[in-house]
């Protein structure tokens, strides 16, 4: 299981991509920022949801340096497939990984095991490879992309303002803090 500082192993993967099926390894992601989104399954109700959704915002991810996953224990026929069928999937252009052995998914503790899928979580890797934020969802819970970003924002204004710390609800622009709690910015 990987924790928050640790570093995210070197792991080679399939994944769909722009109408191709090709090979990743998650070191290739070293030196960008690194979203890693996983969902339960292809061809259900709230992954397509939460999925357009970051397709919609992955400009804006691209934008803060970061490239975004997507990750489930289907093969990446079965994302071929729901990418062919789903007017909401097409709209994809993140690597959508897949995971049917589960080790990735159980590396970052949201396999269960009893069903098979992997829980909603989401991981913000910074551009050395370490773990910075964890979410994790029950799985009738959907996720937001704009949270989502916000948080890779935060992370990323901490790892450029040594010192500074975000306070609850932070966005670019206001106030951050100072261990001490002193004030830096504008409220």
């Amino acid at each position: 299981m990987i924790n928050i500082n640790d570093t995210l192993p070197e792991m080679a993967l399939e994944a769909y991509q722009q109408e191709q099926i090709k090979k990743i390894n998650l070191a290739d992601f070293r030196g960008h920022w690194l979203v890693m989104v996983f969902y339960p399954a292809d061809f259900t109700f709230v992954c397509p949801t939460e999925l357009g959704e970051l397709a919609q915002r992955y400009e804006a991810f691209k934008a803060e340096g970061a490239e975004i996953i997507s990750v489930s224990t289907d093969t990446v026929f079965v994302h071929k497939a729901w990418h062919d069928a789903s007017p909401i999937i097409k709209n994809i252009s993140f690597p959508m990984v897949a995971d049917p052995t589960a080790k990735l998914a159980r590396l970052m503790n949201v396999y269960l095991e009893d069903v098979g899928v992997a829980l909603r979580g989401s991981f913000i890797f910074n551009p050395e490879g370490q773990l910075k934020t964890i979410e994790i969802h029950d799985n009738s819970i959907g996720r937001s992309a704009d949270e989502l970003l916000r948080k890779l924002q935060a992370a990323k204004f901490v790892a450029e303002h040594g010192g500074e710390v975000c306070p609850a609800s932070w966005k670019p622009g206001a106030a951050t803090l100072k261990p001490g709690l002193e004030l830096v910015g504008k409220i």
